[in-house]
């Protein structure tokens, strides 16, 4: 098999803006944590360690996004790991929460994002069977028998 790697798919190339994205939603939001710990009656240290928390989740997101821009195979198994953990907050948001058009919104995005990192091209993308075969090479140099 070639060492050259291929270039990503559009596919995974969009699900790299949007699982960067979603990381940079996190980290806003840990930074909205942070800046209302003072008022919060929970207590400044366990407010900040939750901020802590989503930093370091959506830095870690923002890393896997950049990875599937960039055309790395093992970015995508954290990002469909991450849409699937997602869809509990989907149906939190429309069901207890009960706003539903931001639920919709996230379970859309959530969705699409999911789609098109388990689709055909994607898949065969990550396996390197998009990668043409070596027509250069003698298949008898393979065999270890001889």
């Amino acid at each position: 098999m070639s060492t050259r790697q291929s270039a990503p798919p559009w596919q995974i190339r969009a699900a790299g803006v949007t699982v960067g994205a979603e990381g940079l939603l996190g980290i806003g939001f840990a930074v909205a944590l942070a800046i209302r710990s003072s008022s919060s009656p929970a207590g400044v240290g366990a407010v900040l360690g939750e901020a802590g928390y989503f930093a370091l989740i959506g830095a870690a997101l923002v890393f896997v996004g950049f990875g599937l821009l960039t055309g790395r195979h093992w970015a995508r198994t954290p990002a469909i790991v991450t849409q699937l953990l997602l869809l509990p907050v989907v149906y939190s948001l429309i069901g207890p929460s009960r706003q539903l058009l931001l639920g919709i919104v996230t379970g859309v995005v959530v969705a699409a994002t999911f789609m098109l990192l388990i689709s055909e091209r994607s898949r065969e993308w990550s396996m390197g069977l998009d990668q043409p075969l070596d027509s250069g090479r003698d298949p008898t140099q393979d065999d270890p028998s001889g």
